[in-house]
């Protein structure tokens, strides 16, 4: 298939093949020109320094996500987007107050741990009661209620190991956002993990829960490994281990907000390319990796297309979502994404293509297209595109976007997806570890430029995603 889709009676009459061709190779061109200013741009790496160090963490409804986002469309209006604007929602912030542990009894020594997100305080003077240990939530799910009644329930899963693609944490952090609910339905007092992390660092990883039909289900904490591995290590002992817990944590009303800027195209306008990227973060870093880098790539990748000199096609647009870190109690209070989605209305037909940058600063590594752009000409250009920088197209599908661009899925729009090296993201990641220093600026500049690269030759082509996932679904060998 063309770059241009051409249709087949075009090629065949020989109309209009040869100013396609002639473009396409100017369009291509343009993009490793754009590519190669990008690895030299500070754009990045100006805003990643400047939103980390003016508004630290940026808890999703507080008063420095709010601020933060009030600064970030200044910075989009500065650097030349149009139609920057902020779209507010109501949402229940949560906070996180005061957190302690401790082993008591025979053997008191103190715990480094982090309530988790929008889990409730414990009363007032703790939570003192004994562990009861399991390996796995199916394990928990089985056990009798009166075995887990009254005590604190630990699960602890093992040390998460570190994967290039990160695929080790979703069968983790399922276990922190559902384990809760799953032990107040027993009747636990508490609730404790093993950080969801690939670090050994003592250092937790918090994170959110989830909420059971609107409600808050208990007080729930992660340990630090090294904390994770000593109450664990005196259970194999043989020895008794009982708890005490504290949390002051709070919820209130409160409101997030997207912020969103335009760079419109020059002759299909209303042709919209989302790229995302989420405000928020936890309260104990600064945010940086998760996800002050995503908001960087993003914007600075579509400044370096404005920066070429060359309107492409279609409308790229930038948009930093509030509120994805946490769980909410209602559909009525949400993340950014779905909020979203659900303003487009009719406008989502006119959305070409998402693709979202959530996954810290290292290096980009591979390039995933939609169902049916694989052996494409379009794949095949953006290859071509991307290998001098060390990101090879791959056979894998996206499927997925995002958490923040993924409610778009449904209303019909297909993903791209820029790879990157998540080898040392979970040692970092939800930790007070999550702060400027680890971002590394020349892979954040390789970033950039995949980004800046690809997105030129989808927004100044008339490739229909859409059709190719369309048609890639209805072929024979895919029923």
């Amino acid at each position: 298939m063309s770059l241009r889709l051409l249709t087949v009676s075009a090629l065949a009459l020989g109309l209009v093949a040869a100013p396609a061709v002639a473009q396409d190779a100017r369009t291509e061109a343009q993009a490793a020109v754009i590519r190669d200013a990008a690895l030299k741009s500070n754009v990045a790496l100006d805003y990643v320094t400047q939103i980390t160090t003016r508004f630290g963490p940026r808890p999703a409804g507080s008063r420095s996500e709010q601020q933060a986002a009030a600064w970030a469309a200044d910075y989009l209006r500065a650097q030349g987007f149009q139609n920057v604007r902020i779209e507010e929602f109501p949402l229940v912030g949560w906070e996180r107050g005061e957190d302690s542990g401790a082993i008591i009894g025979a053997h008191p020594q103190p715990l480094v741990l982090a309530a988790l997100g929008h889990s409730p305080a414990t009363p007032r003077g703790g939570i003192e009661a004994d562990v009861v240990r399991f390996t796995t939530l199916d394990d928990l799910r089985a056990a009798p209620d009166a075995s887990v009644r009254g005590k604190i329930v630990y699960v602890d899963l093992g040390q998460m190991h570190p994967m290039q693609d990160g695929s080790g944490y979703g069968p983790q952090t399922r276990v922190r956002g559902a384990g809760p609910g799953v032990a107040a339905a027993k009747g636990a007092a508490a609730f404790i993990l093993r950080s969801v992390g690939s670090d050994e660092n003592r250092l937790p990883h918090t994170g959110t829960t989830q909420y059971v039909d609107g409600k808050a289900t208990v007080p729930s904490f992660a340990l630090s490994a090294p904390d994770a591995d000593q109450v664990s290590r005196l259970i194999a002992l043989g020895e008794p281990v009982r708890l005490r817990l504290s949390s002051t944590a709070r919820t209130y009303q409160t409101h997030s907000q997207n912020v969103i800027g335009d760079l419109p195209g020059a002759t299909r306008p209303d042709e919209i390319i989302v790229l995302g990227s989420h405000m928020d973060s936890w309260d104990q870093g600064t945010g940086a990796i998760d996800d002050a880098a995503g908001g960087a790539i993003t914007i600075a990748a579509a400044k370096a297309i404005a920066a070429s000199g060359q309107r492409a096609a279609r409308t790229i647009r930038v948009v930093l979502y509030g509120s994805e870190e946490v769980a909410q109690p209602t559909r009525e209070t949400g993340n950014g994404g779905g909020v979203y989605a659900r303003n487009q209305g009719a406008a989502v037909e006119k959305h070409v293509i998402a693709g979202e940058s959530d996954f810290g600063a290292d290096r980009v590594y591979a390039l995933r297209l939609p169902a049916g752009a694989q052996g494409s000409d379009f794949q095949k250009a953006a290859n071509r595109v991307l290998y001098p920088i060390g990101v090879l197209s791959s056979s894998q599908v996206e499927t997925e976007g995002g958490v923040d661009v993924g409610p778009l899925g449904p209303l019909g729009v297909p993903f791209f997806g820029l790879a990157q090296d998540g080898t040392r993201y979970f040692d970092l990641h939800h930790t007070a570890n999550d702060t400027l220093d680890k971002i590394d600026p020349a892979q954040l500049s390789q970033n950039v430029a995949a980004w800046a690269g690809l997105v030129w030759l989808i927004a100044d082509s008339d490739v229909d995603f859409r059709a190719l996932r369309q048609a890639a679904a209805a072929a024979p060998s895919a029923r």
